[in-house]
């Protein structure tokens, strides 16, 4: 079909497989694809990218249709149930539901108690990061240095499509140190049930809704985390920017802002992890005692 496109065009749908639906199933045959292998492919950005979503299930329906007429694939592949495996898509933009962060600590007890599941380690590792839910489910043992507590995530697996490097907190590094015990190859995926397969994305969801919280999405947990840095800690904005791996949109800006705050960024997630185990950090007591004098001041007017 390239023959009949201009360049741009294919360049656009080549690059949105190469990010979003290789990497899940590009390395099946083409006639075992099937809407449940859809699903899987468009769970992780459904809701966190809804158009290119909804244009990715648009594509892979082009290419199902080309297939069959080639026959390649014996009958023809509906993907009219796709959405029906699929949450609701909200069209408003803007941020994706969050958990006012105040509630989280509880949550991450309730979570740390709970008989352990591979969902359940995997939704505590992505709230402790801060990262995108793909980038755990999609997490290999080679990214990993545990004697250092570096988590190197390849630019192949980031939005930004640049190498993030996350700082490790004492319980992100302690609950890998347990899988790695259970660990059943050392180059494999961290979080699997059959050491082959990554875990869905409404694997972390259905956690979250067995629970009885609803609204609340695990991408969510970064605007969490954004709103405790930003009230509750002394860091710099540009930090938090950068531990969530936000690309600058001033070219200008980020062409001199070159550093990556390693250092800091460890020291910014070591606090979040002290904030979401109820070890209050010295810029939380700071924030407490402030809210503690204006109390006290509005009671004494």
């Amino acid at each position: 079909m390239r023959e009949g496109w201009k360049e741009k065009h294919f360049e656009k749908w080549i690059s949105s497989f190469e990010r979003h639906v290789f990497p899940l199933i590009g390395s099946k045959p083409v006639d075992r694809i099937d809407s449940a292998c859809v699903v899987e492919a468009l769970s992780p950005i459904w809701l966190e990218i809804p158009e290119t979503a909804r244009r990715l299930l648009q594509r892979i329906g082009v290419v199902l249709d080309f297939a069959h007429i080639k026959g390649w694939v014996p009958e023809e592949v509906s993907l009219r149930s796709v959405r029906k495996g699929l949450p609701r898509q909200n069209d408003k933009r803007g941020h994706m539901a969050a958990m006012p962060y105040a509630d989280v600590p509880a949550l991450m007890k309730k979570l740390a108690a709970a008989q352990p599941t591979t969902g359940r380690d995997a939704l505590r590792f992505t709230i402790y990061n801060a990262v995108r839910s793909n980038e755990t489910r999609l997490a290999v043992w080679t990214e990993f240095d545990l004697d250092n507590a570096i988590w190197t995530i390849p630019g192949e697996r980031m939005k930004a499509r640049e190498t993030h490097v996350v700082p490790l907190s004492p319980p992100a590094l302690k609950l890998l140190q347990r899988l790695w015990q259970e660990r059943t190859s050392d180059t494999g995926l961290v979080f699997t049930n059959n050491g082959t397969k990554p875990i869905s994305d409404m694997t972390m969801t259905k956690l979250l809704r067995d629970d009885g919280i609803e609204g609340v999405t695990v991408h969510g947990f970064r605007s969490t985390f954004t709103d405790w840095s930003s009230e509750q800690t002394d860091f710099p904005k540009e930090v938090a920017d950068k531990a969530l791996a936000h690309k600058l949109p001033n070219k200008v800006e980020a062409a001199y802002r070159r550093t990556d705050f390693f250092e800091k960024r460890r020291a910014l997630m070591a606090a979040w992890a002290a904030f979401l185990h109820r070890t209050p950090d010295k810029s939380e007591k700071r924030a407490q005692d402030a809210v503690d004098f204006a109390n006290s001041a509005r009671a004494a007017a």
